[in-house]
């Protein structure tokens, strides 16, 4: 009898949380701090009622959206650190669109998501043609497209979007132009800023998995990802399936500015990077880069950052402890080879001991 456990995605992410959530339980003790405590009141402040689970949700579309962009570039081999960038900008074509045109509910919605995903992808798309024309690094094409977003916004907003009485941000969109909507809002105990983006973020998820699993295009995207030179080889256009994944991701990350300005904060502020364009990448490690995978991690950080402020509230413990959690699950989950190599040395002596057992 052998035993025919291996290593996979789902085991190597668990282990890189409960290591994460152990690392947090020493700093939470090296401070002086009950660790038992800490996590009683971080789980409870993201789950405790059916109001912050709402929250919860709330955090977690943005991160979903953000993830599933960086994920889908992975695919591709390619490293997209530009979510912020591509946030700013379809968060900006959306907040556009919200505070100028007043049509009909359903019809807004689709012009809504629309120019988000067209304002996300014209971003994407550019540092895309850079690396297939000009081998131009996508990590350094994308993080100057995030500071040219970043600038623009800091002009455009205070010129064309001013508030009544702040410099620093845009005037609030209504809440009939918003993505929020009472029946939601009282779903979820009273949660203001639980919206219509979780649909957006589902639907987005079942797509991409579609594209990647269904589809030539996604066979397509895989075999660049995997070795780009075997792919032109075989005749797949690489250079094609590079802009069109950078397209798509920007798109994601397009719709993740949607949901968060029109959506969780009804605003835009100059003078901020969106740091939900970084947490993605962490989301995107944990959820192994599966659609699937990144839909349950997106929830788990949203849970660790609805939390932090309770658990600060309640506690002695600072915010800054659950980021530090985040940022340790993401060191663990970045060694995955060594947590297969561990896993599958367990089995291969576990295997060996029932067959000794078995001989016997």
């Amino acid at each position: 009898m052998k035993i025919q456990f291996k290593s996979n995605a789902f085991v190597i992410a668990l282990s890189a949380v409960i290591l994460g959530l152990i690392a947090g339980g020493i700093f939470m003790a090296l401070i002086g701090s009950n660790p038992f405590e800490g996590f009683l009141y971080l789980f409870k402040g993201g789950l405790m009622n059916i109001e912050r689970v709402g929250n919860t949700i709330a955090t977690a579309i943005t991160l979903m959206l953000v993830g599933l962009s960086v994920s889908f570039a992975f695919k591709t081999g390619l490293f997209n650190i530009g979510a912020s960038g591509q946030m700013l900008v379809g968060g900006l074509c959306a907040t556009l669109i919200a505070h100028h045109l007043f049509i009909p509910r359903p019809l807004y919605l689709i012009v809504l998501i629309l120019a988000a995903i067209v304002g996300g992808a014209v971003w994407g798309v550019i540092p895309g043609l850079l690396k297939a024309k000009f081998n131009v690094h996508e990590v350094v094409a994308t993080i100057m497209m995030n500071w040219i977003a970043y600038w623009s916004i800091f002009y455009f907003v205070p010129a064309f979007l001013k508030g009544p009485s702040l410099e620093t941000e845009s005037k609030s969109i209504l809440f009939e132009q918003s993505l929020r909507v009472k029946w939601l809002n009282e779903l979820f105990g009273g949660s203001e800023y639980v919206n219509l983006g979780i649909f957006v973020a589902i639907a987005a998820i079942i797509i991409i998995k579609f594209i990647l699993d269904k589809t030539t295009l996604g066979f397509e995207l895989k075999a660049v990802g995997a070795n780009r030179f075997c792919a032109e080889y075989a005749g797949i256009k690489v250079n094609r399936n590079v802009i069109i994944s950078m397209m798509i991701a920007g798109a994601l990350a397009g719709l993740a500015g949607m949901t968060f300005y029109t959506g969780y904060s009804r605003n835009m502020q100059i003078g901020v990077m969106p740091s939900m364009g970084f947490d993605g990448i962490a989301v995107a490690l944990l959820g192994a880069s599966n659609p699937i995978g990144v839909f349950f991690s997106a929830l788990f950080f949203g849970m660790l950052q609805s939390g932090k402020g309770f658990m600060n509230a309640m506690t002695d413990i600072p915010p800054e402890i659950a980021d530090t959690i985040i940022a340790t699950i993401i060191y663990f989950t970045a060694t995955s080879v060594l947590f297969k190599r561990l896993w599958d040395w367990v089995a291969k002596k576990m295997s060996d001991i029932v067959a000794q057992k078995g001989g016997k």
